[in-house]
């Protein structure tokens, strides 16, 4: 991601820290902007939270309705159960229960952005489960993330923790930067600090979990061939034995 003329951090080469360091996170709220993001993002450190058996709770923002708009065996209803019974899946695998996952369901690239008529009850809504969670630690994607959820997820957080009392440990995790971004939307040197977290011991429930989100992974829906799926080259990526963490050095 970096040359040797700029100044933005070198994901790769960012130290690497070992599994137990998740203890100093404590009870964990991941919010995921779409169904399967939770899993490429963060699914090895859910399953160390969910080993060491400390308090892990998932929210998912988006519907995920809108990858297969071609498709007519699985119109957006029908594919927003989909994806959500794909997440129970993954997130099984990882070592949590269902109980553990909250579902926004807001419409699949159309969550609202600051500018939108329905940021506020965007806002309100996440307020409400981190007031209910009470976590020590978010994990919220990497403010830059090229993808337009992605991005509004990031600033619906930070709106919402501007309404609550605690103050609890803001981690952001990237997704998209190495498919989608540019230059400018990596860390700048000085912007963050981040590590890489070594998930090798839960590696395999990591790309169990990844797995179970078939609809994005496979030819599982048939009927649309220009329907989104991962990429080989992405999915590799994130069934590395690490995970990227990034964390503000001033806010």
């Amino acid at each position: 991601m970096t040359s040797s003329t700029d100044r933005r951090l070198d994901l790769e080469a960012l130290p690497l820290r070992a599994r137990d360091s998740v203890h100093e996170l404590g009870s964990t709220l991941i919010i995921a902007p779409h169904p399967d993001d939770e899993s490429l993002g963060c699914g090895g450190l859910i399953a160390l939270l969910a080993r060491a058996k400390l308090p892990v709770r998932i929210v998912v923002v988006s519907d995920g309705s809108a990858s297969h708009p071609g498709s007519r065996e699985y119109p957006p209803d029908e594919l927003s159960e989909l994806r959500e019974s794909e997440t129970i899946s993954a997130v099984g695998c990882l070592g949590l229960e269902p109980g553990q996952v909250t579902f926004m369901r807001m419409a699949d690239t159309l969550v609202p952005s600051p500018d939108s008529s329905d940021f506020s009850v965007a806002v309100e809504a996440l307020r409400s489960v981190i007031e209910q969670a009470t976590p020590d630690t978010i994990l919220l994607p990497w403010r830059r993330d090229p993808h337009g959820d992605h991005r509004a997820t990031w600033h619906i957080c930070m709106h919402a923790m501007c309404a609550v009392d605690s103050r609890p440990r803001m981690i952001e995790y990237p997704v998209w930067i190495w498919d989608l971004g540019v230059p400018s939307d990596a860390p700048a040197e000085g912007e963050m600090t981040g590590w890489r977290l070594d998930v090798s011991s839960v590696l395999e429930q990591k790309r169990s979990a990844i797995d179970a989100h078939q609809s994005q992974t496979t030819s599982l829906i048939h009927d649309d061939p220009d329907g989104f799926r991962l990429q080989p080259t992405m999915l590799a990526r994130f069934r590395q034995p690490y995970e990227i963490y990034l964390e503000p050095l001033h806010e």
